[in-house]
C-alpha cells in the first residue's frame, strides 16, 4: 500500500531528482521494493533515528491537523466516504490552502512554486549554518 501511495505522488508531483523523502522507520518504508522506487526516481532516502520522535515533528503537526480540522470535525458514512473526504482535504485545501508557520505562513504549494522558480540547478543542495560559541 505505501509503494502505491508514494508511485501516486511522484506520477502526480514529478519531483526532480534529488528529492528528500524523509520517513519514520517503518518496515514498509524500508521495504527492498519500497526503496527501489526511490531510487529508480533518484529520490534520496532519510530515515528518523532511532527512538528519536523529533526527526517526524513535521508529520506528527501533520496528523495533528487530519484529526482535529478533518476526521474529529466529521462524520463519515462509509471507508470510502472517509477516504474521499481525506483525499480532498489533503490535496486540495491541506496542500494548496491552508497556511503553515513553518513555511513562512504559505501553503505548501505556494512554497514549492518558490523553490522550483528560484533554483536553477537539477538535485538537492544543502545549507550549513556556522555556529560560532563565544566563551
Amino acid at each position: 500500500m505505501a509503494t502505491k501511495a508514494l508511485e501516486a505522488a511522484i506520477a502526480a508531483r514529478k519531483p526532480p531528482a534529488g528529492l528528500v523523502h524523509h520517513s519514520d522507520r517503518g518496515v514498509q518504508y524500508a521495504s527492498n521494493e519500497y526503496m527501489r522506487v526511490l531510487e529508480e526516481h533518484r529520490i534520496i532516502p532519510s530515515m528518523s533515528r532511532p527512538a528519536n520522535p523529533y526527526d517526524n515533528a513535521s508529520c506528527e503537526s501533520f496528523m495533528k491537523t487530519l484529526k482535529r480540522e478533518e476526521i474529529y470535525a466529521n462524520s463519515y458514512q462509509n471507508l470510502e466516504h472517509l477516504r474521499i473526504n481525506l483525499e480532498t482535504f489533503i490535496e486540495e485545501y491541506y496542500n494548496r490552502h491552508r497556511l503553515h508557520s513553518a513555511l513562512g505562513y504559505r501553503s505548501p504549494e505556494e512554497f514549492e512554486g518558490s523553490l522550483v522558480s528560484s533554483t536553477s540547478t537539477e538535485g538537492a543542495t544543502m545549507n550549513f549554518f556556522n555556529c560560532h560559541e563565544t566563551l
